[in-house]
C-alpha cells in the first residue's frame, strides 16, 4: 500500500468547464477546487449536480441564517414526487420497514424550533457536565488498551468506539449490539456514496430496514417502560405545540441521521483527522505535547475548521436570489460548502494552516449556524478534547506505518470520512492517567 495519496497530488480545475465537486478524485482532496471556485465562482452551478455550489464563508453565513429566502426542505421527503431509484427506494422501505420521516435538519421553524426542544434536555450544559467524567474515563481506557503494542489502527480502535458507545449508552442501546449499530451506520453512509448503483442503493436499504426493526423493538419497549435515556424522552415526550410524540416514521430518521450518523461519525471523523494533521504539523505536535492546557481547545476547533467532518448542509431556494450576479432560482438545491468557508482566506488568514494562537478559531461553520447549529457540539468538543488529551498523555512520538496507508476517504458527497490510519508509536515512560 503506498503512502502517497490524492493529497500530495489534489486535481486543480483550469477552468470552470472543468471544475466540479461531484467527483471521488476531487473529494478525496477538494481544498484546490474550494479555492479556485471561491476566487473565481463563488456561486457555482455544478453542472453534474444541478446543484448550486457557495464557497464564501460570508455567503454560507447569510444564507444559514436568511430563513425568509432558504429552506431546510428536502426533496427526498417529497413522496409524491419522488421518481426514479428514489421511488424506488420509497416503495422498499414501504413495504418492509417504515418510511423516514423528515428530520430535525430537514425542518424550519416552528416545526424544527418545536421538535429541537425535546433534543435541548439531552444536551443542556448540565448533563454535559455530567457526562464529561465518562467521556474522559473511556478515552483512557481505550487508549489503554493497545498502549503496549506501540501501533494501532487508530480510526477502529479509538476513533470509532470512543463517541459510538457514548451515543449508545445515551440512547440506551445494550452495549452488545455497539459494532451491529456501527455496521448499520456504516451502511447509511454507504447508500448516500457517490456513485453508487441502483442494486446497492437497495441493498443498503435493506440493511437500515434491518436496523429500523431492531430499534423499533426498543421503541415499545420505551413506551411500556420510559427511562433516563434520551431516547426515552424522544419517543414518549410530546412535541410542544404539535399535540403528540414523533410518530415511528419520524423516530426512524432520527435514529440514523441526527443521533447515530450525527451523533458519533462526526466526532470520529475529527479525530482521525486530527492526529493526521498533527503527523503533518510536527510544530503543532510539539506546541500541543508541551502545553495542553494552553492548546488543546484551540486545537480541537482547528480540527473541526481544517477538515470539517460534515464539509457540506443543503438549502432549497423559496424565492429567486441573486448572489455575486448569479440567479439562484426558486426551487434550486444549495450546496452550503462549509469545508471551504472555512478556509476561506478572508476569514481565517493563512487558511491551509494550524495555528493555536488563531483568535478567530472557534467561528468556524463545522458545525453550522442559527437555529440549525449542531445541538451535539458541545459533547462533541468534549469528546475531542478527551480523545486528543488521552493520546498526548500516553503517547512520547508517533509516526504513520509506512506502507500502510493510502490515507483515502470514503467517497461521499457530504461527510469527510478517513478509512484507516495506522500508527507507531513510543509510549511515554510514565503516562499520565485521566486528570
Amino acid at each position: 500500500m503506498s503512502d502517497i495519496n490524492r493529497m500530495d497530488h489534489p486535481i486543480c480545475p483550469m477552468s470552470l468547464e472543468e471544475a466540479t465537486i461531484a467527483d471521488v478524485e476531487v473529494l478525496e482532496c477538494p481544498y484546490p477546487t474550494y479555492d479556485f471556485l471561491r476566487e473565481n465562482a463563488p456561486v457555482f452551478l455544478d453542472p453534474r449536480t444541478g446543484i448550486y455550489v457557495v464557497t464564501k464563508y460570508a455567503d454560507q453565513r447569510r444564507i444559514a441564517l436568511d430563513y425568509e429566502n432558504f429552506s431546510n426542505f428536502r426533496p427526498s421527503n417529497d413522496v409524491e414526487n419522488l421518481s426514479g431509484i428514489a421511488r424506488k427506494v420509497y416503495l422498499r422501505f414501504k413495504a418492509n420497514g417504515y418510511v423516514p420521516g423528515a428530520s430535525l435538519a430537514a425542518r424550519d421553524d416552528p416545526e424544527h424550533k418545536q421538535m429541537r426542544a425535546i433534543f435541548e434536555q439531552a444536551f443542556r450544559p448540565k448533563r454535559i457536565k455530567e457526562m464529561d467524567e465518562q467521556v474522559a474515563k473511556l478515552a483512557y481506557e481505550l487508549i489503554g488498551a493497545f498502549v503496549d503494542d506501540g501501533k494501532c489502527e487508530l480510526v477502529s480502535q479509538y476513533a470509532v468506539p470512543l463517541p459510538l458507545i457514548i451515543i449508545c449508552r445515551q440512547m440506551g442501546a445494550n452495549m452488545d449490539d455497539v459494532w451491529q449499530i456501527k455496521a448499520w451506520t456504516d451502511a447509511w453512509i454507504k447508500g448516500i456514496s457517490l456513485g453508487i448503483n441502483e442494486a446497492d442503493k437497495l441493498h443498503f436499504t435493506d440493511i437500515e430496514i434491518q436496523a429500523q426493526h431492531y430499534f423499533q423493538a426498543l421503541f415499545e419497549a420505551l413506551r411500556e417502560r420510559p427511562n433516563d435515556t434520551l431516547l426515552s424522552d424522544l419517543v414518549n415526550t410530546p412535541v410542544p405545540g404539535w399535540g403528540r410524540t414523533l410518530t415511528d416514521n419520524e423516530l426512524h430518521a432520527e435514529m440514523m441521521q441526527d443521533t447515530f450518523v450525527g451523533g458519533s461519525e462526526t466526532t470520529t471523523n475529527a479525530i482521525s483527522a486530527g492526529i493526521m494533521l498533527l503527523d503533518r504539523d510536527r510544530d503543532a505536535w510539539a506546541k500541543l505535547r508541551g502545553n495542553p492546557h494552553r492548546y488543546l481547545k484551540s486545537f480541537v476547533e482547528e480540527v473541526v475548521r481544517l477538515e470539517t467532518p460534515t464539509q457540506s448542509m443543503s438549502r432549497t431556494a423559496k424565492n429567486d436570489v441573486v448572489l455575486h450576479g448569479v440567479t439562484i432560482p426558486k426551487g434550486a438545491q444549495v450546496d452550503l460548502r462549509y469545508g471551504a468557508g472555512n478556509r476561506d482566506p478572508e476569514q481565517f488568514p493563512e487558511p491551509d494552516k494550524i495555528n493555536l494562537e488563531r483568535k478567530n478559531t472557534g467561528s468556524h461553520l463545522g458545525f453550522s449556524t442559527g437555529t440549525h447549529y449542531c445541538l451535539g457540539a458541545p459533547l462533541a468538543r468534549r469528546e475531542l478534547y478527551w480523545a486528543f488529551k488521552a493520546f498526548i498523555d500516553n503517547v512520547q512520538e508517533f509516526r504513520l506505518a509506512r506502507g500502510r496507508n493510502d490515507l483515502r476517504h470514503l467517497p461521499n458527497y457530504s461527510l469527510r470520512i478517513l478509512k484507516a490510519l495506522h500508527i507507531e508509536f513510543e509510549k511515554k515512560d510514565r503516562p499520565s492517567g485521566n486528570n
